[in-house]
């Protein structure tokens, strides 16, 4: 029999010992390649959907709130603003664009956007089927609210007032699906987009939407709904509002200027997208390093256990360790012998906990695509995780060392007298 093959029949002889090793270690490597998946998605997620916007104007209240709800869609907005107010921002010399966001509605918790196309192009999103929208009550689809809807060309449904499940429903318009964009794994993915005119005209006989508010349907006639052709949002004498507006600045000035101007100045608030999130990195950072330390915690804990099996049973095999020196086995060998069996416990320990891990991750990743409706996958492999091989492998050869050295200095003679 070869050393790989002793080596896997000596741990077997233990089985209730190595597995307790195997618990440890995958537990440990398991949590780290977990936190590692979870990390590098989210972490990406908010990269790509930051796509570039230095600002967003909004209503007084929690700036990350303000980036949250604006460009991650996965909180309530702060409120609204007035358009006259924020008018001045299309033509400061500072701002090279701006794209207006008008929230308020949804359709079975998918939520329905009131912009303009700068909004598809920022994300480079593309069509997958039909067109953009063009007059009011005309829809596109993002590409998972599509497929999660079964929604399709011509399609029509009904809006409901706020983020939540609806309470009433009205029979005044009806929204049109007129395209559906092609997947870009980015916000589009998740939502509903109209002009801002499609947003303004469903609250006509309504008070004004509040941002908030969860409830009251309010349905649309289709056959009304291509009667209102509102132009873009530039009239500074409208005295509508919109929830937010993304800014992108003309020349790095405009971050020195714009946020103090804004906050002081002003009814409305600016946040900037790079520092509040820094801001939440650094938040969700303390709880993600104590699980890490954790984690590495209960991996050289596993080691030691592999130290205390192997040093175990090295006591009953001493014998069989010296008749295999008489048969002509080195001390070398008797080494190497003892540092598979260490590397042979890492190795499955790693194997069950990256196993462990991505499929926790794919059923999380199921329950965030049902609660937040962005897409994540547990079948992402991390060249991070070949490092972590290589971690859980030392910690094995370390945990054999002291055995493997105390192994191939046996002592021939006085073992087989003792024996």
């Amino acid at each position: 029999m070869n050393l790989l093959g002793l080596s896997w029949r000596n741990i077997a002889i233990k089985p209730l010992s190595t597995l307790l090793s195997w618990i440890l270690f995958a537990l440990g490597i398991g949590l780290i390649s977990l936190m590692l998946l979870f990390n590098k998605q989210v972490s990406g997620a908010f990269e790509s959907n930051m796509a570039g916007i230095n600002l967003v104007v909004g209503a007084k209240g929690s700036p990350l709130q303000l980036i949250l709800s604006s460009i991650y869609h996965i909180d309530f907005p702060t409120g609204n603003i007035s358009l006259k107010e924020s008018a001045f921002l299309n033509k400061h010399p500072l701002v090279k664009k701006t794209i207006p966001l008008a929230m308020g509605d949804s359709y079975k918790e998918y939520r329905i956007i009131g912009t303009n196309t700068d909004y598809v192009d920022l994300y480079k999103g593309s069509l997958g089927d039909g067109r953009l929208w063009e007059n009011d009550f005309e829809v596109t689809l993002g590409a998972n609210v599509a497929k999660e809807l079964g929604l399709k060309l011509g399609d029509q449904f009904v809006s409901a007032h706020g983020f939540g499940e609806a309470i009433m429903e009205h029979d005044e318009h009806k929204f049109e699906v007129v395209g559906i964009l092609a997947p870009s794994n980015t916000v589009l993915d998740k939502l509903i987009l109209t002009n801002i005119g499609s947003i303004w005209a469903s609250h006509d006989d309504h008070a004004e939407p509040t941002a908030t508010e969860t409830g009251h349907d309010h349905d649309h006639n289709h056959d009304e709904a291509h009667d209102h052709k509102h132009e873009p949002v530039a009239a500074e004498d409208d005295e509508r509002e919109i929830t937010s507006l993304l800014v992108f600045y003309r020349n790095p000035m405009g971050a020195v200027q714009m946020p103090r101007f804004i906050n002081d100045k002003t009814d409305m608030q600016a946040a900037a997208p790079a520092f509040e999130m820094n801001r939440l990195y650094e938040i969700m950072g303390v709880g993600e390093v104590a699980l890490r330390w954790l984690a590495w915690i209960i991996v050289l804990v596993s080691g030691l256990s592999v130290f205390i099996a192997l040093y175990n049973s090295l006591k009953e095999r001493r014998y069989e360790l010296a008749v295999m020196r008489v048969m002509g086995a080195s001390k070398l060998k008797l080494f190497t012998l003892v540092i598979l069996e260490g590397l042979l416990i890492a190795l499955l320990g790693y194997i069950f906990g990256i196993a462990f891990s991505h499929l926790a991750m794919e059923g999380l990743a199921r329950y965030m695509q049902d609660s937040y409706q962005y897409s994540f996958t547990g079948w992402l492999f991390l060249k991070e995780e070949i490092y972590l091989l290589g971690g859980a492998l030392v910690v094995g050869f370390l945990a054999a060392v002291l055995p493997a050295i105390q192994a191939s200095s046996t002592d021939i003679s006085e073992t087989l007298a003792q024996g």
